[in-house]
């Protein structure tokens, strides 16, 4: 993994954290200078006192002007970006169509889609400017079967394969490469607080659910944020520079969604 990126500059967005973080940690082994974002005050302050002061930005990625001066912090302190990994998002609520709030719905794909477009948006003339290369747009499992009870969650994840798609077709001739990522059931906080409340809303309980989730994983076991990170720096380095416009599952072989 040394040397695998050096001197690319990279932006991973909710990246103190969770999957991101992992994202980040790996791309810095592979010797690419990378910046996080997130919302999350207390970890971007673990972040930076891991990597440096100057590599991590507090941005809400649904917010245009939040957005804007993050982009003008990396252009100031990468000088420019050859990898984008658009990892924020968030889980929305749990809950039947019927019952969920627009506001709940609007928040959930503003996150997780609009997020997307206004980060790539303004990746794009960078990487143009430098050439050429990547954006790793993360979708879910979610974007590949249907989801009872995460209408707005499926349909963000969805929206972002589409979004995948068009921008490899417009981006492919700027050597641009766009690729989506489809994590199945990554093992952390996050998913089990989904599980426990998909649990709860059926009247079961945590273990039975995750159980019967594992029966529908060809493997019988989830996945870890090791495995998605691994995917993400094999993407953006020089190995995978033919793969554009493609949406990959990293999801044990899961079958369906209940």
């Amino acid at each position: 993994m040394s040397a695998l990126l050096k001197d690319r500059r990279a932006l991973v967005t909710a990246g103190a954290s969770g999957i991101g973080r992992v994202i980040a940690e790996r791309l810095i082994e592979a010797d690419a200078r990378c910046m996080v974002c997130d919302v999350d005050t207390a970890a971007l302050d673990a972040f930076t006192s891991t990597f440096g002061k100057g590599l991590a930005v507090r941005a809400d990625v649904s917010d245009e002007a939040q957005v804007d001066v993050m982009f003008d912090q990396v252009e100031q302190q990468l000088g420019g970006l050859d990898i984008l990994v658009n990892n924020a998002g968030i889980s929305g609520p749990t809950l039947p169509a019927e019952e969920l709030s627009l506001e709940d719905w609007q928040r959930t794909i503003a996150v997780n889609l609009d997020g997307h477009f206004l980060c790539a948006r303004r990746a794009i003339p960078l990487l143009r400017d430098a050439g050429g290369g990547s954006i790793v747009n993360m979708s879910s499992i979610g974007g590949r079967l249907g989801y009872p009870k995460r209408a707005a969650y499926a349909a963000a994840k969805w929206g972002i394969i589409g979004f995948t798609k068009t921008l490899s077709i417009e981006l492919g001739p700027l050597g641009i490469r766009v690729n989506a990522i489809q994590p199945g059931m990554v093992e952390g906080p996050r998913v089990e607080r989904v599980m426990r409340e998909k649990a709860a809303s059926a009247g079961i309980s945590y273990e039975t659910l995750q159980e019967r989730a594992f029966q529908r994983i060809s493997l019988r076991r989830g996945v870890t944020a090791e495995d998605v990170a691994a995917l993400v720096v094999f993407l953006v380095s020089d190995a995978g520079r033919n793969i554009s416009g493609q949406a990959i599952p990293v999801d044990g072989d899961q079958t369906s969604l209940g």
